[in-house]
């Protein structure tokens, strides 16, 4: 399958889940709208407040009229309209008795009525980062969330309060609330709202309670066995597992060349002095031995950002995709559990009827499972193909810049290289007239 965005899959062939017949009745079950669509309206017309129910508290006083001047709506590539602008900066530490630990602002902009203000800003840490992602899989467990970068890392390889460990981490958090916002169904969330504009998180509150939907997604049906996916699910799965094992080659063949271009480096940074300890020695040499040095010096600094580029930019992208990989099995295999409770009562409504015969009514808990699994089926879809062109427009902009990087590399090393031969030849005109002479 191609790494860009999928055609259409094929249909497995089999009658799907929802245009099976219920075993008690012949009339074709009402489905409910899914649980994604809103009434926007009624949305604006609440009062914000944390969860707790205490009043929103923002830093910004300006008004929306100010901001519908300012801020100019944007189109994306699909043709979606933007309206909620998030950025993620301005990383600090703070140390205590008890901890040390980093917070970055989040800044948020935007138009919609669901905010009371155009502007906020607060300040948040990883931690609430993790109960935002989590609040998220637990309402909205049929859509795909954005991964998150790791929490902890192995102690002694990675400084996790370095300034390249901070920045990296920044990127990637921003890059999770950017994704959130621009998706049309998670950026409504009631908990995304709170952690955009909440002064503080109560995030003790309701952590041990899931929707309906969610209790009905973690349920597993004891012992019974999924009769398969539907072919599109499946292409799903196998697409999912070849995808993992390129990017895994690639991050284990790019980990080395970073090591070779680091020992390289060094290699390179010690060779360079070589050559100038040795032109003070040398008067007559030392015009090219210098040239040289200058030469080495400069082709370290191009090496040193080439591996600084291929670390900060290269590597994250490769990381946050196979993060991605997981969630997308694990919506996957949520979707799977629903299939299967769908088919285990569907099954012993079978079972009821034979006993019964004379039952006319369709059993209720049977039409709200078809209806989970088709609201899981859509859900799933969509988020596949938003993540199929955001997957596309990522890895083209990773290797485009990967190939000037790489020139931009190759055309330093290559001007310092031919800044030395004008310096080299210009020996030969003086040792040929003393010869002469």
């Amino acid at each position: 399958m191609s790494a860009g965005t999928p055609k259409s899959l094929a249909s497995s062939g089999q009658k799907p889940i929802q245009e099976m017949c219920h075993p008690l009745g012949a009339e074709e079950a009402v489905l409910t709208p899914s649980p994604d669509v809103r009434n926007l309206s009624s949305i604006g017309e609440k009062d914000l407040s944390l969860p707790n129910g205490t009043p929103v508290e923002t830093s910004s006083p300006a008004s929306s009229s100010s901001l519908l001047n300012r801020l100019q709506l944007d189109d994306d590539l699909d043709g979606e309209t933007r309206d909620l602008f998030v950025t993620v900066d301005d990383p600090r530490k703070h140390v205590s008795t008890m901890e040390t630990y980093i917070t970055y602002r989040v800044v948020t902009k935007t138009t919609r009525v669901e905010f009371d203000l155009p502007e906020y800003s607060v300040w948040r840490r990883y931690q609430d980062f993790d109960w935002l992602r989590t609040k998220l899989e637990d309402s909205q467990p049929t859509h795909l969330i954005p991964p998150l970068p790791e929490k902890f890392v192995m102690k002694g390889v990675v400084d996790r309060f370095s300034e390249e460990f901070v920045e990296t981490r920044r990127k990637a958090l921003d890059k999770f609330l950017k994704r959130v916002a621009d998706h049309p169904v998670l950026s409504f969330n009631e908990h995304f709202n709170s952690f955009l504009s909440a002064k503080d998180l109560n995030k003790r509150q309701g952590l041990a309670l899931l929707s309906k939907m969610g209790e009905s997604v973690k349920y597993v049906t004891g012992g019974y066995k999924l009769r398969g996916r539907p072919m599109e699910f499946s292409a799903m799965g196998d697409y999912l597992d070849m995808f993992t094992q390129k990017l895994g080659t690639i991050d284990r063949i790019a980990q080395r060349i970073i090591k070779e271009q680091s020992e390289y480096l060094a290699e390179l940074k010690e060779y360079g002095p070589v050559y100038t300890s040795w032109a003070a020695s040398e008067a007559e040499l030392q015009g090219p031995l210098e040239g040289v040095a200058s030469c080495m010096a400069n082709c370290s600094s191009a090496l040193d950002d080439l591996t600084q580029d291929m670390s900060g930019d290269f590597l994250p992208v490769l990381r946050e995709y196979v993060l991605y990989i997981e969630s997308m099995k694990a919506v996957l295999k949520k979707r799977d559990n629903v299939q299967a409770e769908y088919e285990a009562k569907l099954e012993a409504a079978a079972l009821r009827k034979e006993e019964r015969p004379t039952a006319k009514q369709v059993p209720t808990d049977v039409e709200k499972c078809q209806d989970r699994v088709e609201c899981f089926n859509a859900d799933l879809k969509s988020d596949w193909d938003r993540w199929q062109n955001n997957k596309t427009q990522d890895f083209r902009q990773l290797l485009t810049g990967m190939a000037d990087h790489n020139t931009q590399y190759y055309e330093k090393c290559l001007a310092a290289w031919e800044s030395v031969i004008p310096v080299l030849q210009d020996k030969q005109p003086q040792e040929t007239e003393t010869e002469e002479d």
